[in-house]
């Protein structure tokens, strides 16, 4: 289950210390997104917390599984899509 559809609607406190600076610089970021300090935080911390346990993903697959993954990987891009990609205008190049 996702943790943003928990039904658990209890709420902890979480104490943190942080230098004035970067609480000014949070509360700036959270105001333009209309979100309290806490709001924001609790946001970033989650998903910084979900791509944490995401990046730690563990994919088992048969040897013939994993040498066909290996095969498809080594091949060069190709294909119409890839074609009008490698050809669209690059904003760097403007």
């Amino acid at each position: 289950m996702s943790y943003s559809q928990t039904t658990d609607t209890q709420t902890h406190a979480v104490n943190l210390r942080v230098r004035h600076d970067i609480r000014d610089l949070i509360d700036r970021a959270a105001k333009i997104q209309g979100k309290t300090r806490s709001d924001f935080m609790i946001d970033a911390a989650r998903r910084a917390a979900e791509e944490s346990l995401l990046d730690q993903a563990l994919v088992r697959v048969d040897q013939t599984t994993y040498d066909h993954f290996i095969k498809v990987l080594d091949q060069p891009p190709k294909g119409d899509g890839f074609e009008r990609l490698m050809a669209a205008a690059k904003p760097w190049d403007k």
